[in-house]
């Protein structure tokens, strides 16, 4: 979620050397714990401890897909959230003028993270660190997701990009 262990001792009251030691496994959480961590983590305990899980595939449902819009950057979660995942895959749409990285958008992701980006159709473009990347359609590109980017839709008709994000991939 891109939370640091301050943040989300925050959210949910323990304390970040606590959950430190949970995360290492030097500590099992008491069943209080556990709660409050779930619950700063928007999961139910039973998601957090996988006990709901009936088998090894997770199917998510078109009517399923999480949803969010901030101005003409409309985005579809299309991957359910479950514990230690490090790959998610978003369907994001920029309407012409629109572009990512607002105040209401998700902060940058984790250190060492990687993005890839399809553009499924129309135009946009990159900005990571700076520098400019214009895409077209069918083009994909692959960039360190912890620095600085946006997208931008400079073009006259709605662009559709299809992003995959891996956690902690690259290396110092």
């Amino acid at each position: 979620m891109g939370l640091s262990l301050r943040d989300l001792g925050e959210r949910t009251g323990v304390s970040a050397p606590m959950l430190s030691q949970v995360e290492r496994g030097e500590t099992s959480p008491t069943l209080a714990v556990a709660t409050k961590i779930a619950t700063g983590l928007d999961l139910s305990l039973s998601q957090l401890l996988r006990l709901d899980e009936g088998s090894h595939v997770v199917l998510t449902r078109r009517a399923q897909r999480r949803r969010s819009r901030r101005g003409g950057h409309r985005v579809e979660e299309l991957t359910p959230p479950l514990p230690g995942q490090r790959a998610e895959l978003s369907l994001h749409a920029l309407d012409p003028g629109a572009s990512t990285g607002g105040a209401g958008d998700p902060p940058i992701h984790e250190p060492g993270s990687r993005e890839t980006i399809y553009v499924n159709s129309g135009t946009a473009a990159l900005v990571v660190d700076g520098e400019r990347y214009e895409l077209g359609e069918g083009d994909a590109v692959t960039f360190d997701a912890d620095l600085p980017h946006h997208f931008e839709n400079e073009g006259d008709q709605a662009a559709e990009l299809l992003a995959v994000v891996a956690a902690g991939l690259r290396r110092s």
